[in-house]
């Protein structure tokens, strides 16, 4: 399995849909990368991760809203097509196992870390999946990989 884990802003509010019975949450996370370029001018660089939170409890939508700051964990997929200019170009999609709030946005970052899977404001991590479930795996003998 390959995981990713980004920390970004959302570009819109989210978008709660319903998939045969089952509810997703949809939205966008942005990062934008500064560095310099080989003649050392100033360079942004905005990645974009169309995110997908399949989940039956949905209240963590109140929160996800423009502007805010998330920390999300999930299984990635790149889906290919033709850009305006006729190039190949890929949308970054993320099937999202794990979502953390980091506040944010409208100067509401009140809410940091105040949702939970279960409806509790204690625990700042969401999950879709059981903790003991969890994507991290244990020591193997390809941990001393140099990659």
């Amino acid at each position: 399995m390959i995981k990713l884990q980004i920390v970004g802003n959302l570009g819109k509010d989210c978008i709660v849909n319903e998939v045969n019975g089952k509810k997703v949450i949809n939205f966008s996370v942005a990062h934008t990368e500064k560095y310099k370029d080989g003649q050392g001018n100033q360079q942004e660089r905005t990645t974009w991760v169309e995110c997908a939170y399949w989940t039956d409890k949905t209240a963590v939508a109140d929160y996800l809203k423009k502007g805010k700051m998330v920390y999300a964990e999930g299984s990635p997929s790149a889906d290919p097509y033709l850009n305006k200019e006729n190039q190949a170009a890929a949308t970054l999609r993320m099937r999202v196992l794990t979502i953390q709030l980091l506040g944010g946005g409208d100067g509401a970052g009140s809410n940091q870390g105040n949702v939970t899977n279960a409806g509790s404001y204690n625990n700042p991590v969401m999950r879709t999946e059981p903790a003991s479930h969890s994507m991290v795996s244990s020591p193997s003998a390809d941990d001393d990989l140099p990659f």
